[in-house]
């Protein structure tokens, strides 16, 4: 990108939005602000704003949706005195079959936006109604779309054939797996244990956990939506099929109701029957039963994606935990490594609790990695990559300038 090129990264959930702005026109890469607006469309919503090493700033408001919440954070980025984008590059959770690597957003792309919403119904509606407002304030600015699926594309066969009848897989019911733009990163930080046989464990709200060998990926907990694989915050990860059979045929559940249970009723939150946060629950252990058992079948679910992936890889030398509770909770981290003391794998318990780097111990079988994920910086980078491909040379100015 030429000189003065700057990229703004947008990641948004189906209640969340969360951006940063980078200058972009060498490398690397330097970051100029993040920010986000949590709780969109709900009571106590709250807009943060950091501006390279100040300190944050957090305030309540009112964001009733994602074209309330975009142009708020826009505000802010403005008043910051900061320079206006660019390029936009914005997360997509699935391509499903039609789009397997990234791109920039154009007139078919934005056309074929409603058949991928059955890959991601959770998180797709919001990332197109962000992708509109973006559209609204800067109209001509060239916009990339960046998938998670597309880590996973290279994916064997037999790790993204799911056990169905042959016509359905041709209508492109497969494995896609997700949190690609995250382990992507991750990847990248892996020096030299890339070479070796690596599990990754993105663990947050959203949870997977992807096999590689030599650098790339060989497996993937989730499937066809991000609904399978791991216990999540409000997701349950794989379930016996009866199970959704029963709920539609015996308990009276339609389409709606199911999915609404299965996106944002179950996981940690449906065990513990109160939060789905792991703060929360780790704080509650000791006392609520409730919360103790959600963490132990998080945990033992997590060591059985581990052990696996394993399967996949034919061993195991290196695991390597992010996301947020992947980066910030030593107490997982610690019964996932006792649950999977079998395969050799020992933590320092010092190393463990201050969230070093390397958290085994010198007698562990397995290394075990701490690494503090970033995808918004992934999403810069294929903007920018792909902004080069577009010759608009469009002024940068903030909306209504």
């Amino acid at each position: 990108m030429p000189k003065g090129a700057v990229v703004l990264a947008v990641n948004s959930g189906s209640s969340s939005l969360k951006c940063s702005l980078y200058d972009a026109p060498g490398r690397p890469l330097r970051l100029l602000a993040r920010g986000a607006v949590e709780r969109v469309g709900l009571p106590r919503a709250r807009m943060w704003l950091e501006v390279r090493d100040e300190p944050r700033w957090s305030r309540p408001g009112e964001f009733s949706d994602a074209s309330a919440a975009v142009g708020a954070l826009l505000a802010a980025l403005q008043e910051q005195r900061l320079p206006a984008p660019t390029a936009v590059g914005h997360r997509f959770v699935s391509g499903g079959p039609l789009f397997r690597s990234h791109r920039l957003i154009d007139a078919a792309f934005r056309a074929a936006l409603p058949r991928l919403v059955p890959f991601a119904p959770l998180h797709l509606p919001a990332q197109i109604r962000v992708l509109e407002a973006m559209t609204e304030h800067f109209p001509r600015l060239p916009q990339a779309a960046c998938f998670d699926t597309a880590f996973h594309r290279g994916l064997p066969e037999e790790a993204a054939r799911l056990p169905l009848p042959g016509a359905l897989a041709r209508q492109g019911i497969r494995r896609y797996g997700f949190h690609g733009l995250s382990f992507e990163y991750l990847t990248g930080r892996l020096g030299s244990d890339r070479r070796e046989r690596v599990v990754l464990a993105h663990l947050g709200s959203g949870a997977s956990l992807a096999a590689l060998r030599d650098g790339k990926p060989r497996d993937t907990t989730m499937g066809l939506t991000p609904l399978g694989g791991l216990v999540m915050g409000t997701r349950p990860g794989d379930l016996d099929p009866g199970v959704l059979l029963y709920l539609l045929n015996t308990a009276g559940y339609d389409a709606a109701h199911l999915e609404r249970t299965l996106d944002r009723e179950s996981g940690l939150l449906g065990i513990s029957g109160r939060t789905s946060d792991m703060r929360t629950l780790l704080e509650r252990q000791g006392t609520d039963p409730a919360a103790a058992l959600a963490v132990e079948l998080f945990c033992r679910s997590v060591a059985k994606g581990v052990a696996a992936m394993a399967v996949s890889l034919a061993g195991l030398d290196v695991l390597a935990f992010a996301g947020g509770i992947g980066e910030n909770a030593p107490a997982v981290r610690a019964r996932v490594g006792e649950l999977l003391s079998f395969l050799g794998l020992a933590l320092d318990p010092q190393a463990n609790a201050r969230h070093a780097p390397l958290i085994s111990s010198p007698a562990s079988r397995v290394r075990v990695r701490v690494i503090p994920t970033d995808e918004d910086l992934i999403i810069a980078r294929h903007t920018r990559r792909l902004a080069l491909l577009t010759a608009s040379g469009e002024r940068a100015a903030w909306p209504g300038r």
